[in-house]
C-alpha cells in the first residue's frame, strides 16, 4: 500500500518522535521509501503500479506501454511515463526501479488513457495506439513511408501482427490532435495498408 508522510505521521501520532519511528520502520523493512514523503508497505509490488503516484499527473506510455501490450519484444526495465506542462524530463530511482517522465502536448494528454487495477493498486496507462503515438512524437521526423517502416519494424522492433491489431480510427483521432508529422504519417501509412 502506498502511504504519504501525512498518513504515516497520523498513524504514529502517539509516538513522541514520529520521524524516529518512521526511520525504525524503514530499517525493519516495514516501510520502503519511494521518494521523499511517499512510502510503500509491500516489497513485492510490481514497480509499474507506483509510477502514477511518484510524479503526476502522469500515465505509463512510450517503451514501457509498448512492451506491456506486446508491441515490442524487449523487456523494458524503466517505467516510462507521459506528463504535460512540466517542461523538463524527470527521473527517479528507488528499489522498485527507474521511473522517467516526459511531456506530451497538452491537448493530447487526456486522450487514449485507461486505468488498470492490480492487487488494489490503480495506475493510468496509455492505450496501445496512444503509446505508439507518444513514442513517435519523441523521435525526429521521418521523410517517407519507407523510413517510417524502417523506424517501426527495424528500429523500434514493433511486432507486425500486434501492429495490425491497432485501431486505425484511434490513430486518426490522435493524428488530428498531435500536429506531429510522424503521427500523421503513421495514420496515412495505416490507411494506405488497409486499402491495399
Amino acid at each position: 500500500m502506498i502511504l504519504t508522510n501525512d498518513i504515516i505521521k497520523n498513524k504514529y501520532q502517539n509516538y513522541a518522535n514520529k520521524n524516529m519511528k518512521i526511520s525504525r520502520e524503514i530499517k525493519k523493512g516495514n516501510l520502503i521509501k519511494i521518494i521523499n514523503g511517499l512510502y510503500e508497505t509491500n516489497l513485492n509490488v510490481n514497480g509499474y503500479l507506483l509510477a502514477s503516484s511518484i510524479y503526476g499527473p502522469s500515465y505509463l506510455s512510450f517503451d514501457f506501454a509498448l512492451f506491456y501490450y506486446g508491441l515490442i519484444p524487449e523487456k523494458v526495465t524503466t517505467y516510462t511515463s507521459a506528463t504535460c506542462e512540466k517542461k523538463k524530463k524527470k527521473e527517479y530511482n528507488n528499489q522498485f526501479g527507474t521511473y522517467t517522465y516526459r511531456d506530451v502536448p497538452t491537448f493530447v494528454y487526456p486522450m487514449g488513457i485507461r486505468i488498470i487495477e492490480e492487487d488494489g493498486y490503480y495506475v493510468q496507462i496509455a492505450t496501445p495506439e496512444k503509446a505508439l503515438c507518444d513514442k513517435l512524437y519523441t523521435i525526429s521526423p521521418v521523410k517517407n513511408y519507407a523510413e517510417l517502416e524502417n523506424l517501426l519494424f527495424n528500429d523500434l522492433r514493433i511486432d507486425e501482427d500486434e501492429f495490425r491489431k491497432l485501431n486505425i480510427n484511434d490513430i486518426e483521432e490522435l493524428s488530428n490532435s498531435y500536429h506531429c508529422s510522424n503521427v500523421t504519417m503513421l495514420y496515412k501509412y495505416m490507411r494506405r495498408k488497409v486499402n491495399e
